[in-house]
């Protein structure tokens, strides 16, 4: 499966679409990248004056690229028909270091954990464009197959 072919299968369009490559691939890892264009609706309001991307959408974009995008490999490694996968995010624990402004591009890099009983968790890091460590911690969601 291509990495095109994965982002295609993602569940996401704009203006939720967090993936805007994926870089590398296969059972255990996957790293993509994005940029979040400065258009971005949450940038009018957070914060005033000074906008900044929220944690919770840096969360997001390692949760698209870091456990669904891998979770779509991983099922169609398995020949599993991916129209019936649905993968949904079951918990999180991230720490935050940098934040990331407007106009930044940021790349996540994600190692699988375990995936069993249909259960994927990874471990995942994201850098800024100067490879400062943004944030990291893991991530876990279930797959229905």
């Amino acid at each position: 499966m291509t990495s095109q072919e994965i982002i295609s299968k993602l569940p996401y369009q704009y203006p939720f679409l967090f993936v805007d490559e994926i870089t590398s691939v296969d059972e255990n890892a996957v790293s993509g990248s994005y940029r979040y264009e400065a258009s971005l609706p949450f940038y009018a309001g957070h914060f005033k004056n000074n906008p900044i991307t929220p944690g919770v959408i840096l969360t997001e974009t390692m949760a698209q690229i870091g456990l669904v995008a891998l979770g779509i490999y991983i099922a169609s490694t398995k020949q599993i028909a991916l129209a019936e996968v649905k993968i949904a995010l079951t918990s999180s624990a991230m720490d935050f270091f940098k934040p990331v402004y407007p106009g930044e591009k940021v790349t996540v890099n994600s190692q699988k954990e375990y995936f069993r009983f249909n259960k994927l968790k990874c471990k995942v890091e994201m850098f800024n464009e100067q490879e400062e460590l943004v944030c990291r911690g893991t991530i876990a969601g279930m797959m229905n197959i």
